[in-house]
């Protein structure tokens, strides 16, 4: 089994190809730049991406943008759930502080890592995953919550897995209006986001299992509560087997209030193989690992890429029913034929003895 490496991904995969070039004569110029005026007035200003791409410019902007709070503070904005005190201690404990866990948690995760026989599965799984999630409607933090889920139970490894972040009689309330039409469907679809965030303190690596923008909205029929669904896409399974892709779920339900306003009664995630049977503790954990551990994307057309994902692992799922639903057709005329040809045979027998 080949091992794998707990080194954060570069954050260079992070960089634009258009700014990695430098012009020589630009590069003198802002390297005459004071670096207490690149670092308060225009680095505190970037977006993480933006800060990733412009420490590619050269090897002054390169020392200037590794600095700790730089990226401490980008995470904090990007992520209000990694202010939590047991969150940001996991994070200083990442390879490269907190830039190591934003080179993790920003991009895609394109790739799961290879463990030989794909068959295999991973044999370091963490004893505990945390959960940091954050929820936005139009830009406005509606939610934001931090759960940690031991691993190691022979409960959890054989229940169903499922991330639930309220109690059932528990409700967030928001300021999304709840007008008595389809409206609010578009309003959610438009407009909310969502990030979330799997944490393994032990292996210090992070995924983000959220498309951000959501897959589809629907409201139910008959208790008017509205179902946002976010998802991603992890590989690793066998080749033709059900989890050669794994969807991840997270389920947002929102419901009215007698203010008119929605609230916030569901926050759940859970793993779908392509039968459409949800994974169980230890299956969903294998599967987290690989993701972790594999390779990261470009910070860029985040959304799109998920979306497409999502769009590929259902057109994945629905020709794997029809396949399963065309063997046990064949199967069904084979009985049926064998049924009818040992009856035959019999009453051959008894008429002509």
């Amino acid at each position: 089994m080949a091992t794998t490496s707990s080194a954060s991904p570069p954050l260079s995969a992070l960089c634009t190809p258009a700014i990695t070039i430098v012009d020589q004569n630009n590069a003198s110029t802002i390297s005459t730049v004071h670096q207490d005026i690149i670092e308060t007035h225009i680095f505190t200003r970037l977006d993480g991406p933006t800060l990733a791409s412009a420490s590619c410019a050269s090897t002054h902007l390169h020392a200037l943008a590794s600095q700790e709070n730089l990226w401490t503070n980008i995470c904090h904005s990007t992520w209000p759930s990694t202010t939590s005190s047991r969150v940001r201690h996991v994070i200083s404990n990442f390879h490269n502080g907190p830039r190591s866990f934003f080179s993790d948690a920003f991009p895609l995760a394109i790739e799961p890592v290879s463990f030989g026989n794909s068959s295999e599965n991973p044999t370091d799984l963490p004893s505990e995953i945390i959960s940091a999630v954050d929820i936005y409607y139009k830009k406005e933090l509606i939610f934001s919550k931090v759960v940690e889920t031991e691993t190691v139970s022979a409960w959890f490894k054989c229940s169903p897995f499922r991330v639930d972040l309220l109690d059932p009689k528990e409700a967030v309330s928001t300021r999304i209006p709840n007008p008595d039409k389809d409206d609010t469907c578009r309003y959610l679809e438009e407009d909310m986001e969502l990030s979330w965030i799997i944490i393994d303190p032990i292996g210090k690596r992070a995924m983000n299992l959220s498309s951000q923008r959501p897959v589809s909205v629907h409201r139910h029929w008959l208790s008017g509560e509205v179902q946002v669904k976010f998802a991603s896409v992890v590989g690793g399974g066998g080749i033709g087997a059900a989890t050669e892709l794994v969807q991840c779920g997270v389920v947002v339900t929102c419901g009215g209030s007698a203010k008119g306003e929605m609230h916030v009664r569901e926050v759940s995630l859970q793993l779908e193989d392509m039968d459409g049977m949800y994974l169980n503790g230890k299956e969903s954990l294998v599967m987290l690992t690989r993701g972790m551990a594999g390779k990261r994307g470009r910070g860029k057309k985040r959304e799109s890429e998920r979306k497409k994902e999502v769009e590929e692992f259902l057109e994945r799922k629905r020709e794997r029913k029809e396949r399963k639903m065309r063997r046990e057709g064949t199967l069904d005329t084979l009985c049926v034929a064998f049924g009818v040809s040992a009856f035959a045979s019999s009453l051959f027998f008894l008429l002509f003895r």
